[in-house]
């Protein structure tokens, strides 16, 4: 009998960690997404913008013999290893690959976000915001948040001739090195887009955002500002961390219970969670499906050691930036800007869709360079935790 793999999200990591599983003999894999298709989430901003587009069929990044399930898991019953769908069925697993991922966050308690501010993180937002553009062609827009989604957002906008204000509450781009900052704050106003930094939006009305010093900027606005994860551990009984990723240990296993292993931007490993990217979501994939297939075949799993190597970001479809970074994900003093910097963008872009369907067609055919970064992630933030404690004696 074959062992059954139910993995939960259809985003790249799902889709990764299912393609791997694929290829094994004698496991059955299921894959559960309340989409009929598959959402490339790094084109979003493409989407809303009208310059691209970011959906394809499962077929194409799928392995075939993956039976796909279009349905919302709602409840892990990990007790009885069932997970209960939201159209009312149950399907039973042996194995659960944990990968919901991320969608947009809440409103932050911001009055008028819900039901006046238009957010951009999920296909379904993106279009939204597209039909609000098209019947608007004229209206400035106001994008809210300035890190990757917000900066690309607002850069793919400007590029197509909106007049966009971009405000970023602290610096333009946190994740980025200063010299990084500063550079992709000159090619945003070579686009004409205003970037307004330390400003805080707390108010969105209807065709305006009211800001901390009392302006008000006309225009649509856009909300990018972060991502929260799927509530679905949580509700379950699982062990989460104070944003609701699940937990689990470094060989991606959850703390409580073996068979469930997680993937993506609703893990947090040793409760210490990676940058929600590409660059974490595969080969975290790849590692919860090894783990998966070493306690299948009773050989003990090996810890995550993923690397980073930088953040890239696209101003529209002429310029971008590519900020390198150490293995452990802090910025360096280096980086690629303009139009060679686009190039990176739309080579690493396509490089994350080539290596779903490589998988997809040999398995065990994708490979991420391994490091020792984690081992220093972790010390750092128990040192974090260790001064945190610390304060709170003190005080």
């Amino acid at each position: 009998m074959s062992t059954q793999v139910l993995v939960l999200g259809g985003g790249y990591a799902g889709v990764m960690a299912a393609n791997r599983l694929a290829g094994a003999d004698g496991v059955a894999v299921t894959l559960v997404n309340p989409r009929p298709r598959f959402v490339e989430r790094l084109r979003l901003h493409q989407l809303a913008s009208g310059t691209g587009d970011a959906l394809h069929e499962y077929a194409q990044v799928l392995a075939p013999s993956v039976r796909v399930v279009v349905d919302e898991a709602t409840r892990i019953d990990a007790a009885r290893a069932r997970v209960v769908l939201a159209g009312g069925d149950e399907l039973a697993y042996d194995r659960l690959v944990y990968a919901v991922g991320s969608s947009h966050a809440a409103d932050g308690g911001v009055p008028g976000v819900a039901e006046h501010a238009l957010p951009v993180s999920t296909v379904e937002a993106a279009t939204r915001l597209r039909a609000a553009l098209g019947a608007a062609p004229g209206a400035p827009v106001v994008v809210v948040g300035g890190g990757p989604t917000g900066i690309e957002t607002a850069a793919e906008l400007a590029e197509t001739g909106r007049d966009v204000t971009l405000v970023c509450g602290g610096v333009l781009a946190p994740s980025f090195h200063p010299r990084g900052r500063r550079s992709l704050a000159r090619q945003l106003a070579r686009l004409g887009v205003t970037v307004l930094e330390g400003s805080r939006v707390t108010r969105v009305r209807e065709g305006s955002a009211v800001l901390e010093d009392g302006r008000e900027l006309a225009g649509i606005t856009v909300w990018a500002i972060g991502f929260r994860v799927s509530d679905l551990a949580s509700r379950s009984g699982l062990t989460t961390d104070r944003e609701g990723r699940l937990v689990t240990d470094e060989t991606l296993t959850s703390v409580d219970d073996e068979r469930i292993v997680g993937a993506g931007d609703a893990v947090a490993p040793s409760g210490v969670p990676l940058r929600a990217s590409c660059q974490a979501a595969l080969p975290l994939a790849l590692r919860a499906a090894e783990t998966v297939l070493a306690r299948l075949e009773g050989r003990a799993p090996e810890p995550l050691d993923n690397r980073f190597f930088g953040q890239c970001v696209s101003l529209g479809r002429r310029a971008g930036t590519f900020q390198v970074a150490h293995a452990d994900d802090t910025a360096l003093g280096l980086f690629v800007p303009g139009r060679a910097g686009a190039l990176l963008k739309e080579e690493v872009t396509r490089q994350v869709m080539q290596s779903l369907v490589h998988e997809a067609q040999r398995a065990g055919s994708v490979r991420f360079p391994s490091s020792s970064a984690r081992a220093r992630v972790l010390a750092r933030a128990q040192r974090v935790t260790a001064a945190e404690a610390h304060a709170k004696v003190v005080a």
